[in-house]
């Protein structure tokens, strides 16, 4: 992986943006990132950090901390990653979650964090994932290195460079897993462990099958469980012994079966003649009893055919019945009709007349009146027709006359419309005339009030910013107030800082001196009498030296290192917030001026009351408007008012006039046709009644002639078919009826009687039933031998049964145990192979060493490391310290193979990590971070590290060991990687031609500058 570009602002301490081209760099391999302390350094590997990751080590509490404080509220906060793998360049840009303004209304709001991703195609940026979430699946597929393996091979940040050479075995083994692709070698241990696991079950399971099988063959041989696990010969015995038993039973079962046929056949015999007997005995009595129900069956016959001829009969007798009711019910309406008619005062003239010829249409006996009771009625029917035809005359000529009285109403309602219209009109015309007349004045004094308005809002600019500018400067003062106490105590502390850096700094000194010194006492206490001196060889030791006072360990020198070194960054933090509070104190005074805090109180309300002013009067300014132009509005709507009201008046004027003289006319001819009436409604509605009573007496007549005709008909008919079925009268059909249940009852009993004598007939004259014996055969003693035949056969069947089925269930346990047997031999030889193979790629017994498979592979990886590595150490500990590689088991038997350890040569002893001082700790860092990029670039398909971050630590070196380092460093261009450091220290400027250099403005924010 090559980072090349990278773009930010508002982010950190730079507020303003910034670019910076690694590319350049290319050529001379090293370049060096300096700036005072707090400029913003450790700030340009943070923004690469939360690029790729979205977030910064140093500022676990949240995205908020990233955006620079020197920001406006509008100004954006961003990172723009340029950075290349695998032949591959892509641009990574990201915003973090910050505080901006609202869009709408005051206040502020968090923003949504977003990311953007794009590759190189040609000469174009394409897009590949536009959501934070998205790229940041995108990048996992790109970069296989998590946050913090990239802090451990790539960007060595502050507080994390030393991480991955005193990191645990299981860290070491995360971070070598990803960069080298061994977790197929975890996947290959997972899938030999479930293996074994599968067979160690599957062999548990076959054992417990055969014992299983045991204990259900006890049962079915009726043996007790044998104590072990029994061989396949006792299956086999138990069930040639039970095949025995099963084919003694079979042939008892089959003499058993022989002699209950014999007894069956017996029965049958017997049962046949009982039944016959049965039979003969049955049809005898049936016959005896119907011959005794004769006579009744005969009555029976009798009622049935005479309940068939009045059957015949009645239809004529029910149309006689329903003819004459009809006729009763003609005749009743034939005098309603008349009395109706009698009751109009228009025909009065007529009732002598109708009065005689009414009594002559029919006779009330039902039958025909004579001929001159038809020549009268024919006289009433004619009277009536014509003075139906008379009252339709009259009605046609009253139906104009009518349809005018009828349009009176309307007219009226359609004058006192007009009048209504006319009035209203009168009084709207009034109305918009004086509107008219007083409008122009209101329109004036809206106009003088939106002007006066329209000028007290201009003056809101001037006001705003007048406040603007007081509330300013009296924040200023108030800083100034607070931070000039503030620059006091920074000050002293400063001065504590540094009274604390000097003793600390002598203390140093002065155990450095006396560790010196003190060697010999060192080595004297390591003397063993008899064994060489590891400094002259001599096995005696006449004078060793023996001033304890004078012994300084190495313990004590990195507890006065570490002091020191915390003094230092006490010091250089109460420099930084002296310098700090300064700047803020300067910026204070140029914006707060020479006025007093009581002065620019008084300004700032003076300057919040004419904004106030202003804004009221800006809020008045569309009401005014709008009523301006509502004024306008109104006095054109008023003009073409009054014209439409003006027209509208004189239209109605007009019609009502001429709606008048139109009414006077339709009331004359009214008044022509009413005659003696009310009304010309109430004539006509009287002379509607007559014609419908007249039309009523008509039907009537018509309707009794009818019914009267048809009674003599089904008088006639009746009679006739009396007298074709028998009956003397009526009465006599009438009491031979039946009803349905009854008539129903009585052939059901002919027909079960006339049955019943031939069935029995016909049973008596069967020729089974000729010869047999009279008196009844015995059936029992056969029964009983058949009922004890089959207990024996069923006792027979029930054995045969149950040792088959024994037999049966016995042979299929005997075949799954020889399966069983012959697979469980081949499982046992699979497990025992398994096993053992597991066992050694998970690092258990016996692999002595307890190291697992992928801890194996990883673990020849880190020997090369350990041996790129060491190419670097030696030369910059001038051949002191070399990294071993320790595959020794770990505390407690825990699983091993990834520890590494630091060999030094002036004691020829290998210590761990964690012993090495500050400065040598570095040296080692440094030398394994080289050590792991070099060995992971030549490994095919794994994460090319081609460029590589250091933040600080050259301080902890002495000069000589820097000049080493520098060295070391220096070789690493020819393998066209580059190396950024970060450090204070001057000579290292002197070495390093390629900077960036951190400029901290004297408005208090970052920039960076590259020089030419």
């Amino acid at each position: 992986m090559k980072i090349t570009r990278l773009r930010l602002a508002g982010f950190g301490p730079y507020k303003n943006e910034q670019l910076i081209d690694f590319s350049r760099f290319d050529d001379d391999g090293i370049f060096l990132i300096t700036g005072k302390t707090g400029a913003g350094k450790s700030s340009i590997l943070d923004a690469i950090c939360f690029a790729l990751y979205a977030r910064v080590p140093r500022f676990d509490g949240g995205e908020l901390a990233l955006r620079s404080d020197h920001c406006a509220p509008g100004d954006p906060t961003f990172v723009e990653l340029d950075f290349s793998l695998g032949g591959q360049a892509y641009r990574l840009y990201r915003t973090p979650r910050y505080l901006r303004p609202k869009k709408r209304g005051g206040g502020t709001t968090v923003s949504a964090p977003d990311a953007v991703l794009q590759v190189r195609r040609g000469d174009d940026w394409v897009g590949v994932a536009a959501r934070p979430v998205d790229v940041g699946i995108e990048l996992s597929r790109i970069l296989p290195l998590s946050e913090d393996q990239f802090l451990q091979v790539i960007l060595l940040a502050q507080n994390r460079f030393q991480k991955f050479l005193l990191a645990k075995t299981d860290d070491r083994r995360t971070v070598l897993r990803t960069l080298f692709g061994t977790a197929r070698f975890e996947r290959l241990e997972t899938a030999l462990i479930l293996r074994r696991k599968s067979i160690d079950e599957a062999l548990a399971g076959v054992t417990g099958a055969i014992a299983e099988r045991a204990a259900s063959a006890a049962t079915q041989m009726r043996q007790d469980v044998p104590d072990s696990a029994p061989e396949p010969a006792w299956f086999e015995a138990g069930l040639a012994a039970l095949q025995a038993q099963v084919r003694s039973a079979s042939a008892e079962s089959g003499r058993a079966a022989a002699e209950l046929l014999e007894a069956v056949a017996g029965q049958r015999e017997i049962d046949a003649i009982s039944t016959r007997q049965g039979r003969r005995d049955g049809a005898r009595a049936r016959l005896a009893a119907l011959t005794a129900d004769e006579p009744l069956i005969a009555l029976d016959r009798a009622r049935v055919q005479a309940a068939d001829r009045a059957a015949r009969v009645w239809p004529q007798l029910r149309a006689v019945e329903q003819a004459g009711t009809a006729l009763q019910s003609a005749r009743a309406a034939e005098g309603r009709a008349r009395a109706r008619w009698h009751g109009s005062a228009l025909s009065d003239t007529s009732d002598t007349s109708d009065t005689g010829d009414t009594g002559d249409i029919g006779d009330t006996d039902g039958r025909a009146g004579n001929g001159a009771g038809e020549s009268s009625a024919g006289e009433s029917v004619s009277v009536v027709r014509a003075e139906l035809h008379s009252l339709l005359a009259r009605i046609g000529a009253l139906h104009d006359a009518l349809g005018d009285e009828r349009r009176l109403p309307e007219l009226d309602v359609q004058l006192l419309g007009l009048s209504r219209t006319e009035r209203a009109a009168e009084a709207d015309l009034a109305r918009a005339t004086g509107r008219l007349d007083a409008l122009p004045q209101h329109l004036g004094a809206a106009e003088a009030e939106l002007a006066r308005a329209d000028v007290a809002a201009a003056r809101g600019a001037d006001a705003a910013g007048a406040r603007a500018r007081a509330d300013a400067a009296l924040l200023a003062a108030r800083t100034v107030q607070r931070q000039t106490g503030q620059l006091r105590l920074a000050q002293q502390a400063e001065a504590a800082a540094s009274v604390q850096n000097t003793h600390a700094a002598a203390h140093y000194e002065a155990l450095l001196t006396a560790r010196f010194g003190g060697f010999s006492v060192e080595l004297a206490t390591r003397l063993v009498p008899g064994e060489p001196c590891t400094v002259c060889g001599s096995p005696e030791h006449p004078h060793p030296a023996s001033d304890p006072t004078a012994l300084v360990t190495e313990t004590d020198l990195d507890a006065a290192r570490m002091q020191m070194t915390d003094g230092q960054q006490v010091l250089v933090a109460a420099h930084s917030a002296v310098q700090t509070v300064n700047n803020a104190l300067a910026a204070a005074h140029a914006v707060a001026g020479v006025a007093g805090i009581d002065e620019l109180e008084k300004m700032l309300g003076a300057a919040t009351g004419a904004q106030r002013d202003a804004a009221a009067a800006a809020a008045q300014l569309p009401g005014l408007a709008a009523a301006r132009e509502a004024l306008q509005q109104e006095l054109a709507t008023t003009q073409t008012e009054l014209v439409d009201v003006r027209a509208r008046r004189d239209a109605a004027v007009t019609a009502h006039a001429g709606l008048l003289s139109l009414r006077q006319a339709v009331a004359d001819r009214v008044a022509a046709h009413r005659g003696d009436f009310a009304s010309v409604g109430d004539q006509v509605q009287r002379l509607e009644a007559d014609r419908d009573a007249a039309g009523a007496l008509l039907d009537a007549l018509d309707h009794s002639r009818e019914r009267a005709d048809a009674d003599r008909d089904a008088r006639d008919a009746a009679t006739e078919q009396l007298s074709m079925e028998g009956f003397a009268d009526a009465a006599e059909a009438l009491a031979a009826r039946l009803s349905t249940e009854e008539a129903e009852r009585c052939v059901a009993r002919i027909r079960a009687h006339d049955d019943g004598r031939a069935a029995a007939t016909s049973t008596l004259a069967d020729a089974e039933l000729i010869g047999l014996p009279e008196q009844p055969v015995d059936p029992a003693p056969a029964v009983l031998l058949v009922r004890r035949a089959g207990e024996r056969r069923d006792d027979a069947l029930t054995e045969h049964s149950a040792l088959g089925e024994r037999a049966t269930q016995l042979a299929a346990v005997v075949a799954d145990v020889h399966d069983r047997f012959a697979a469980s031999a081949a499982l046992r030889v699979e497990h025992r192979q398994v096993r053992q193979l597991a066992d050694v790629v998970h690092g258990d017994e016996p692999n002595t060493k307890r190291m697992r498979l992928e801890t194996f592979v990883l673990a020849a990886q880190l020997e090369e490391i350990v041996a790129a590595a060491n190419l670097r150490l030696r030369t910059m500990t001038s051949g002191r310290y070399t990294l071993e590689h320790d595959d020794s088991a770990e505390f407690r038997g825990a699983q091993s193979g990834l520890g590494l350890a630091i060999r030094d040569e002036h004691t020829g002893r290998a210590r761990a990590t964690h012993s090495l001082s500050g400065g040598e700790t570095f040296l080692a860092s440094l030398a394994l971070a080289l050590g792991l990029a070099e060995v992971v670039s030549a490994q095919a398909g794994g994460v090319t590290l081609d460029t590589l971050f250091v933040d600080e630590g050259f301080g902890s070196l002495d000069g000589e060991t820097l000049e080493t380092a520098m060295g070391t460093l220096d070789t690493l261009r020819a393998g066209g990687r580059t190396i950024g450091l970060i450090s204070h220290v001057e000579s290292m400027k002197e070495q390093i031609a390629a900077r960036l250099s951190i400029r901290v403005t004297d408005q208090g924010y970052s920039e960076v500058v590259t020089p030419d």
